[in-house]
């Protein structure tokens, strides 16, 4: 299925598993797509079937926490940050629930943790400003430029950080007003999409499309009820479509398709496109 605005805005919600007591910090699909598994702040990894559509497993991490889990290239073991204790990745084998290796180095949260896409290296973005570098085989940051430092913005932290699947590209997202596109070989930043008054600091959720094309974004404002009394939350979509060879990226504001309202009780969809 090729990937266009009309298809990606006809996607709805299949169905919805309440296996946690706290609220799933992070969740991925298996490199074969038949497996999800996520990671929740009550401890828990949970694995589900993708075909048959229910929870398969259920594994837990009370000593060090659970958060940002990733699959790596083998469908049974995955990376993941420790939200208790100390900041180290741990490499875990889900067939024995055994873990294989240690990434030390980070000296604060890790808020950032993505697979490459073509090989056993992974990323990992934390609040001591830094990006590392990994090799699956070594608990060593890897080579000379395996950290990227990158300009400090005291207005927001970053939330997530991801490889595009052709492993040329990076998103770094934010809980501020944008996110950030950044080289994966030199670690400079290409473009920075934003549009979005965020003064609560929520989290934006952003991602790439299988084919590297586009960047889905989500997060949720709080938009006053008709009659002025309260307030409901309500999720926030963007899209951009991802400037290809000889086309120049264009500012969402002056695209002419920023939309930044909508009737209360409606979702507010933002669609951008750059190749104008």
């Amino acid at each position: 299925m090729k990937l266009t605005d009309s298809v990606l805005r006809s996607f709805r919600v299949a169905k919805v598993f309440r296996e946690n007591s706290d609220k799933i910090n992070c969740f991925d699909f298996s490199p074969n797509g038949e497996t999800v598994i996520s990671s929740s702040d009550d401890d828990s990894i949970v694995l589900y079937d993708c075909q048959e559509g229910k929870p398969k497993r259920t594994l837990y991490s009370k000593k060090y926490g659970v958060d940002l889990i990733r699959y790596t290239h083998a469908a049974n073991t995955v990376v993941y940050s420790s939200n208790k204790i100390d900041d180290t990745i741990r490499y875990l084998s889900l067939h024995d629930n055994k873990y294989i290796r240690y990434f030390p180095g980070h000296s604060k949260r890790v808020v950032a943790l993505s697979m490459s896409p073509v090989d056993d290296t992974f990323i990992s973005g934390s609040l001591d400003k830094t990006i590392r570098l990994w090799d699956l085989r070594s608990p060593n940051c890897q080579g000379p430029f395996a950290t990227f430092k990158m300009q400090y913005d005291r207005t927001c932290e970053w939330t997530g950080l991801k490889f595009s699947n052709d492993g040329k590209l990076i998103l770094i997202s934010t809980n501020g007003s944008f996110i950030r596109l950044i080289d994966a070989f030199k670690g400079v930043v290409m473009h920075t999409f934003g549009g979005y008054a965020n003064s609560k600091a929520v989290t934006l959720e952003a991602s790439f499309t299988p084919d590297s094309q586009f960047i889905m974004i989500e997060h949720r404002l709080r938009t006053r009820s008709p009659s002025g009394h309260g307030s409901r939350a309500y999720p926030l979509r963007g899209m951009w479509d991802l400037p290809g060879s000889g086309h120049e990226p264009v500012s969402p504001a002056s695209a002419g398709r920023l939309s930044t309202t909508a009737p209360p009780g409606k979702p507010i969809i933002k669609v951008f496109n750059l190749y104008l």
